[in-house]
């Protein structure tokens, strides 16, 4: 049996049920450890980290530098509650990640996830609409599909009907636009064209919500799992931002995933030179070693909140110092290994891999993404772009495939988390072109096999 006619192997170890009731009964291997690119596994298996997680270990695993500083941190304190005690690692932490970001982005509050980010950002904007005598303004228009966070708060503004639906009752559902999923569009627009139209739909929503309602509007410059590394046309980026300024409105740019250096510049709104209000962080930024987000506002956005009492918000480990400590030295790293400008260049190699395969298997409808933070989306009909049936599992059979070759990669519905197949490659920006080569053999033999069991169309 050919290697691409290989079936997967079982997934399932025959173990106890686990006490840890996020697991589904279907167990994965035990890892035992993790280095570069690259995990083992108890039973001595080895897979290559092509999703970074959930695109999160930005610098790849086990950095003995980050290590290091992690525990002379350890040696000192490994908490300090924010209102007790200011720490360094938090200080030097804010001032640096301010160097990296747009000019008067220079006010920075930690948290640990990148759904207390985004939840972070829309309680400042309320807060500083409030403060500078603008009480009306609440409503937080965000794009649908989108993916911003799983609390209540950040859940309200995210746009995933699979996500939503059992907690709608309990949340204040927020105003959406459609994502600029420009690519799809049947029309005789040019890309240009459909930029700013989809732009203009926020204005159109802005308006039927009322102007004076409108709070803020929140977008992933480059977009997460939601919609697979969704990039919008050129033209969508500055009009947004034409749109929030001729209403008062705030513009939040969720770079969680995209930010902290993944796409090939430290933001991915600075792709566009992207002017946001505030940005949200996580992911990269503490790259796996600890827990930690933040978020960045400029000072006319903080000061009024200041002076009228303080941020009404805050979590036990805001600006732990273990946390700011791995930050600091994950900073550090990718500056001392130049891994933004890896990440562009290796992105290059990827992308145009990517688009290999989609020649080879014209069932994959686009390619998409910035840097090392790349999609492609599986359709039934090329043509069409008519989807392929949900019940098929093609995008958990794909995941499933690369597994048991040794490969992680991610995926996730992209139609409101109910329809539309995708798979997004997101390997540390340590990567090298070698090792995009074997990820990409790999990913190859797996279409391959997906493509047989569902009788997909491949070339030659």
């Amino acid at each position: 049996m050919s290697k691409s006619q290989a079936k997967p192997s079982p997934e399932i170890e025959v173990r106890p049920p686990s006490h840890l009731f996020y697991l589904s009964s279907l167990r994965r291997p035990l890892v035992d450890r993790a280095e570069g690119i690259y995990f083992w596994t108890k039973d001595g298996r080895r897979f290559i980290d092509g999703s970074s997680g959930p695109m999160v270990a930005n610098i790849g695993h086990s950095n003995r530098n980050v290590l290091d500083a992690m525990k002379r941190q350890m040696d000192k304190t490994t908490f300090a509650y924010r209102l007790h005690f200011e720490n360094e690692p938090a200080e030097e932490l804010a001032r640096e990640l301010a160097g990296k970001l747009p000019e008067g982005m220079d006010r920075i509050f930690f948290v640990s996830g990148g759904s207390e980010a985004t939840e972070s950002c829309i309680k400042l904007a309320r807060q500083w609409a409030v403060a500078t005598g603008q009480p009306k303004r609440w409503k937080v228009i965000t794009r649908f599909p989108s993916y911003h966070g799983g609390t209540l708060g950040s859940l309200s503004i995210t746009g995933d009907d699979a996500l939503a639906e059992t907690f709608t009752p309990m949340m204040r559902v927020m105003p959406t636009v459609p994502a600029p999923t420009a690519w799809r569009d049947r029309d005789n627009l040019s890309m240009e064209q459909r930029g700013i139209r989809y732009a203009d739909m926020l204005e159109e929503k802005i308006q039927s919500e009322g102007p004076e309602s409108v709070l803020a509007f929140i977008m992933e410059p480059i977009g997460g799992a939601a919609t697979a590394a969704l990039v919008a046309p050129d033209s969508y980026y500055a009009r947004i931002r034409e749109i929030c300024d001729r209403y008062g409105i705030l513009l939040i740019h969720d770079e969680v995933m995209s930010g902290a250096g993944r796409t090939g510049k430290f933001l991915g709104g600075d792709h566009w030179n992207c002017r946001p209000d505030i940005v949200a962080l996580s992911k990269g930024l503490g790259s796996g070693y600890a827990p930690l987000g933040a978020l960045a506002a400029p000072m006319r956005l903080v000061e009024p909140l200041l002076a009228s009492g303080g941020f009404q918000h805050g979590h036990t480990y805001a600006g732990n110092p273990l946390a700011c400590a791995a930050g600091l030295a994950v900073l550090g790293e990718m500056d001392r290994l130049d891994l933004i400008a890896n990440a562009a260049a290796m992105g290059d190699v990827l992308m145009a891999e990517l688009k290999g395969l989609q020649k080879r298997f014209p069932f994959i409808a686009d390619v998409r993404g910035k840097g090392l933070l790349t999609g492609a989306e599986m359709v039934a009909d090329p043509e069409t772009l008519k989807p392929i049936d949900p019940a098929r599992k093609a995008t958990q059979r794909l995941l499933d495939h690369a597994y048991a070759r040794g490969l992680i990669i991610y995926g996730r519905k992209v139609k409101g988390g109910v329809d539309g197949d995708n798979f997004m490659v997101a390997p540390p920006m340590i990567i090298t072109k070698e090792q995009i080569g074997e990820m990409i053999a790999i990913i190859g033999d797996s279409l391959q096999a997906l493509a047989e069991e569902l009788d997909l169309p491949v070339e030659g």
